[in-house]
């Protein structure tokens, strides 16, 4: 086995690599730039948010921690009513009451109205309880927002009007790759930019061209 410094360079430039790659398609599965991608995610939430509906998460595992991390940023920062629908106690009552494949779908029935938006994750894209929801969404008559990896042709990426996906086979990766993709839109939205982007005159001043 290499050592680990080398593995070490090679774990960062694999993530680095997926997540610059990540690819955007629409509900036909015409391609879309990473930018135009995230455009379009803030410009269907913002519309939602002023015609009064709401953005609502959803995934499983490390991907349920995204939902709830997400729909409070895009809330708390990003001025768009998100939520999401990971409450313990709902969990585990449904779970209990009718099994865990509806346990999402359930509660967009509760919580969903028409004109909504279900932001759903899932690494794999195959995970039950996640397609069903979306099932449910769109009985309902939201708009879906997807993020998946793994294979190409994963149920979750075919199912959305938007859909964000990471070519890679390790939920490790893809974890990381959607945390990223999720964050650079909010941050993005938010006017990020580099230390150059923010003071171009300190590049003037460098003699830099700007």
């Amino acid at each position: 086995m290499r050592n680990l410094a080398d593995r070490t360079t090679d774990y960062f430039e694999t993530l680095a690599r997926l997540t610059r790659e990540a690819s955007v398609t629409d509900g036909a599965g015409s391609q879309k730039t990473l930018s135009d991608g995230f455009a379009d995610f803030l410009a269907q939430g913002r519309a939602a948010h002023d015609a009064g509906n709401k953005l609502i998460f959803v995934g499983n595992g490390a991907s349920a921690s995204m939902a709830s991390h997400y729909a409070l940023d895009l809330t708390k920062n990003g001025g768009i009513r998100s939520l999401a629908i990971t409450d313990h106690a709902m969990l585990t009552a449904l779970t209990n009451d009718i099994g865990g494949d509806a346990i999402f779908a359930e509660q967009i029935g509760f919580y969903a109205q028409p004109g909504d938006i279900l932001v759903a994750i899932s690494s794999s894209g195959s995970s039950p309880n996640i397609t069903k929801a979306v099932e449910r969404a769109r009985d309902i008559g939201c708009a879906v927002i997807t993020f998946s990896g793994f294979t190409a042709d994963n149920p979750l990426r075919l199912s959305g009007d938007l859909n964000f996906y990471v070519a890679g086979d390790e939920y490790g990766f893809v974890e990381t790759a959607h945390a990223a993709l999720i964050h650079a839109i909010i941050d993005l939205s938010l006017g990020w930019g580099t230390a150059e982007d923010r003071n171009p005159g300190a590049l003037k001043r460098r003699g830099a061209a700007v």
